[in-house]
């Protein structure tokens, strides 16, 4: 309609521009003139626009003429449509829910949760999104992620889900959405879980117990150590054994004799005064004898 309206604008300026030569006096008809020329040239600019639809940055185009969307999106950029189409832009860009959901855990305990869901459009699926669901999207996600939430922690026990289990929680929340929300047109990044709050009893209760918990681990950890190290001197007490013993089989009378005989050697080519007394024939050891010197 107002690709008409311009349209007729533009034709009735210039049907007085050419008829202004019937108007009496020249001041009057350049003035009428000069009018119809710049409402021509408004009504020209207001047609062209019409026909010319530019995209933004991060958004898609949804054309709609007469009632009929078309399954072709528009991406960002200036394009050239039909005057009588009507183009609704659509924002492809990253969107931050944030919601703050009182769920209960797995014995029953209500708990307060905060949390986000990151998501974006399909720009491929834009048109399907207008169709079904309309340009506000914001009430039907969040009423299916606080529901998804509500049901994962659900299956979590209190403890689990302050503590151990907010990654893994996350991640559920995360798959489930997904396959709830892709059909409808949506992709979703990341789903947060920031913080949970509960109790201060129970908070309390569950902070001691992972005290425990952890107390527990570390004592495994210094009994194990223990273990390895009771293990190490078993092992070395087993090889200095078998060390003594392979020495004690190999010490015979004859190799006896034989370091002996070669000490004996030793102290013969030594220059301090000595006296050595050589053992019996059946193999005794020689003694050392360091005569007493006498100070001068």
């Amino acid at each position: 309609m107002g690709f008409i309206v311009s349209l007729l604008i533009n034709l009735i300026a210039i049907f007085v521009y050419l008829n202004a030569n019937k108007i009496s006096g020249e001041k009057s008809r350049l003035a009428v003139r000069s009018i119809a020329i710049l409402i021509g040239a408004i009504a020209l600019l207001a047609s062209i626009a019409r026909i010319l639809v530019i995209v933004p940055p991060g958004n898609v185009g949804i054309i709609n003429l007469f009632g009929r969307v078309s399954d072709n999106t528009l991406n960002s950029g200036v394009h050239l449509l039909n005057p009588f189409s009507k183009v609704l832009k659509f924002s492809t860009r990253l969107k931050d829910v944030k919601e703050n959901i009182n769920a209960t855990s797995q014995e029953g305990l209500n708990l307060n949760l905060d949390v986000s869901l990151q998501y974006k459009l399909d720009p491929q699926k834009a048109p399907t999104v207008y169709k079904t669901i309309g340009v506000d999207e914001t009430q039907l996600i969040i009423s299916r992620f606080r529901s998804t939430v509500r049901a994962i922690t659900a299956n979590y026990p209190a403890s689990a889900i302050y503590s151990t289990k907010r990654q893994e929680i996350a991640q559920q929340i995360d798959q489930q959405l997904s396959q709830q929300i892709s059909p409808l047109g949506f992709i979703v990044e990341e789903a947060l879980l920031r913080d949970v709050k509960m109790p201060d009893s129970l908070q309390a209760a569950i902070q001691e117990k992972l005290k425990a918990e952890q107390a527990n681990q570390q004592m495994k950890f210094v009994l194990e150590q223990e273990r390895q190290e009771a293990q190490r001197k078993r092992i070395e007490a087993q090889g200095v054994a078998d060390s003594q013993k392979i020495i004690a089989t190999g010490l015979t009378n004859q190799v006896l004799q034989l370091r002996a005989i070669e000490a004996t050697e030793k102290l013969a080519q030594s220059n301090n005064s000595k006296i050595v007394v050589l053992g019996s024939e059946k193999g005794g050891m020689p003694i050392l004898i360091q005569p007493e010197t006498s100070k001068p």
